[in-house]
């Protein structure tokens, strides 16, 4: 139940600022992009300022983990499922 009420919470903290500057909601597409990217890179300000506290290789976790939170699997990359699946036939 805490989820929701903080997830209303941030909505409504959304609102307010949409509110003050002037966008109505539903905001426009490019609009409304932006500002799930901004969702996506601040969701990974917590996890980077615990492991430069801890002296944890920061540099590491933005190439990986954080860029593939980010910006999904990228075409190339070999996802694990597919990596196992080469193991299983070697």
């Amino acid at each position: 139940m805490k989820i929701y009420i903080l997830s209303l919470g941030a909505g409504l903290l959304v609102g307010v600022i949409y509110g003050l500057l002037g966008v109505r909601s539903p905001a426009p597409p490019v609009i409304a992009l932006i500002g799930l990217l901004g969702i996506l890179l601040g969701e990974q300000v917590v996890p980077l300022a615990k492991r430069m506290i801890a002296g944890e290789d920061v540099i590491h976790f933005v190439q990986t983990d954080c860029r593939e939170h980010v910006l999904g699997r990228l075409p190339g990359d070999a996802s694990p499922e597919a990596d196992a699946d080469l193991g299983a036939k070697a």
